[in-house]
């Protein structure tokens, strides 16, 4: 079956998270820079069979989207343009960084590991994810 690749797009880093092949658990993937994404979308989708994408859609507390939606606007229509044969699904992103954050602190994680922004944004994108796969069961 194919894989769930889900994206937690930020200015500077983009968090990535991966169904396994059953699609039954969302595991962190990667951290990579935004500027790279692509790079690493093209490698990974070439070598494995990914069958869609989800993109955090960030949310304010009064239901209207975040500031980062127009840049992520701007990668999905270039993403469209180089995978049209990979459908793109968006999942609310509310609160996903302060779960992640404090998910890692509850894990016992040292200091300096609880601060790594690209750890939190790794664990960001597993939650997107969960939170989709549970949406569509």
């Amino acid at each position: 079956m194919p894989r769930i690749i889900a994206i937690d797009y930020g200015m500077k880093r983009t968090g990535l998270a991966v169904t396994d092949e059953l699609q039954l658990i969302a595991n962190p993937l990667d951290t990579v820079e935004t500027q790279k994404l692509f790079e690493f979308l093209e490698k990974y989708i070439a070598e494995n069979n990914v069958q869609e994408i989800v993109v955090g859609l960030p949310m304010r507390m009064h239901g209207e989207v975040g500031q980062l939606e127009t840049e992520i606007q701007k990668f999905i229509t270039n993403f469209k343009q180089k995978f049209p044969q990979l459908p793109v699904f968006r999942q609310d992103e509310t609160f996903t960084s302060i779960i992640a954050s404090r998910a890692i602190f509850e894990s016992g994680a040292k200091k300096k590991k609880r601060q790594d922004k690209s750890l939190i944004d790794k664990v960001s994108a597993t939650l997107i994810l969960q939170s989709y796969m549970e949406s569509k069961s």
